[in-house]
């Protein structure tokens, strides 16, 4: 029952933040987007309160992989959707999700690495786009993607912070440089991910990291 009761507070919750998206549509369409990537952090917490078992953990992540690509032909939700050259970002979003359950709930079985993981891809790189926009600083490019300096030293403040909270709670030796050195391999990964793979690319390496610290 505790296990059908997450699977329900999980797309209700999944719900309200995709409907919400909507307020902030005025300050236009990417504000929604990053609202949904930043907001969604909170689904981890849900998933490590309600779930015990690693199926039912994974039925509202592997829904999303299928919804969001569905949306992603279509436009669906358009309040998540950007232009179909900037690649399948939501889609990896929901499949790491569904990696980082299977790594953190049934191989390690500490899933408040998975939170972590999970708290850089949604608060480091959706405040470091943010912030990236919002800040005149140095500009350069990774392909066809435009990386401001401003954004990349946002990821590496952000995931600075979030590692050296997890690596103090968990009384790791040397927690100062591991978060530093992280922290720079991670903003190096999201600024070489290009068309939407940091949405993977950096939850599962920083989950894998997390781990072995």
């Amino acid at each position: 029952m505790q296990n059908f009761i997450g699977i329900i507070v999980s797309y209700v919750f999944v719900g309200l933040i995709i409907i919400s998206s909507k307020f902030f549509e005025k300050y236009g369409e990417e504000a929604s987007r990053k609202y949904i990537h930043i907001a969604l952090v909170g689904w981890w917490p849900i998933a490590m309160a309600f779930f015990n078992n690693t199926i039912c953990a994974l039925i509202v992540p592997i829904s999303f992989v299928i919804i969001n690509y569905l949306s992603y032909k279509k436009d669906l939700i358009k309040t998540m959707e950007r232009s179909k050259k900037d690649g399948l970002g939501t889609v990896y979003y929901a499949i790491s999700l569904v990696l980082m359950v299977i790594y953190t709930f049934e191989i390690v079985k500490r899933p408040e690495f998975g939170f972590c993981g999970m708290s850089i891809m949604c608060l480091g790189d959706g405040f470091a786009s943010v912030i990236g926009k919002k800040v005149k600083s140095y500009e350069y490019k990774i392909g066809n993607t435009k990386k401001t300096l401003a954004g990349s030293l946002t990821m590496f403040i952000i995931s600075f912070i979030i590692l050296t909270t997890y690596l103090i709670n968990m009384g790791s030796p040397l927690w100062i440089v591991k978060s530093i050195l992280t922290a720079i391999l991670l903003t190096i990964v999201e600024a070489l991910s290009i068309k939407g793979t940091d949405n993977i690319t950096v939850p599962v390496i920083a989950t894998l990291l997390i781990s072995i610290m």
